[in-house]
């Protein structure tokens, strides 16, 4: 008896080892992301005086995906943000005698740093990076039809987010300060840059005193049963005023999308955590 309740002890403390090593063993962090993807549907106004000196406009149509991330970085303070956009839009001039086709695509990276925290509200502050290739076609024009926009530049940032009962609203602000973008001479052809090679005089330092731009961007979440529904406004106003040739793009866009929390769990910490079961690994 007395050899029997001593492997029953062992065996039972063996047991309560175990399953509190199980219990305690380390979680590996992970990156809460925040992701929405958005269908766009709204008003485009085109000035572009290298094509016509007539303003168009139009429908536009757009695809955003917005993506925030916590990190590491600044004590786990800062924010990363992703967003891809596509944007077209059909327009004609006041007299609807001809039409322009606009498109772009920009990405942003950005960094945000909280500024304010006390309530439901918080106030962020940052900056980053952007990139956009896109242009204008004109049908009536025949020599030189299209003009291409082509821009890189470091962004300011501001955001704010306010929590109100289930909704939760979101402010954001961007506007470049520092940039390079692509613009020809007044008469210069895309022949004369593309195919002869006289590029000369159309890559410029953009800054305030030829190149301004605003993205304006306001959403509010609305949680559902399953699912969390995005509504949002975005407004594009971008303008370049260089070689005696202005270009100015405003839009105007309602958005509505499906909004998702997630971890951002890859490498080794899919595959050592216990308490995040893969159904792959």
């Amino acid at each position: 008896m007395k050899k029997t309740a001593l492997l029953l002890s062992v065996w039972m403390g063996s047991l309560c080892a175990t399953i509190s090593q199980e219990n305690h063993a380390p979680v590996l962090p992970v990156d809460p992301v925040n992701q929405a993807t958005l269908l766009g549907v709204g008003k485009s106004f085109l000035n572009d005086t290298y094509l016509s000196p007539l303003k168009y406009s139009g429908i536009s149509i757009a695809l955003m995906h917005d993506r925030i991330k916590g990190t590491s970085y600044f004590n786990g303070n800062l924010l990363l943000q992703q967003q891809f956009l596509i944007q077209t839009a059909i327009t004609k001039n006041p007299t609807a005698s001809a039409s322009e086709y606009y498109g772009n695509l920009d990405y942003r990276l950005t960094g945000f740093y909280p500024l304010f925290a006390g309530g439901n509200l918080r106030i962020y502050g940052g900056g980053g990076l952007e990139a956009s290739l896109g242009g204008v076609y004109n049908t009536r024009n025949s020599n030189n039809p299209g003009s291409l926009k082509v821009s890189t530049n470091l962004n300011l940032s501001a955001m704010a987010i306010y929590n109100w009962k289930s909704f939760t609203f979101r402010w954001q602000l961007a506007t470049p300060f520092a940039g390079i973008f692509f613009s020809p001479e007044y008469g210069h052809s895309y022949y004369e840059i593309f195919q002869l090679g006289n590029n000369k005089g159309t890559v410029h330092f953009g800054s305030f005193h030829n190149q301004q731009a605003l993205r304006n961007y306001f959403s509010v979440d609305i949680p559902m049963q399953r699912m969390t529904i995005r509504a949002a406004y975005l407004g594009d106003y971008y303008k370049t005023d260089v070689n005696e040739l202005i270009t100015r793009i405003v839009t105007h866009q309602f958005m509505i999308g499906l909004a998702v929390e997630s971890l951002n769990i890859g490498g080794k910490r899919v595959r050592n955590n216990p308490s995040l079961p893969s159904v792959y690994y």
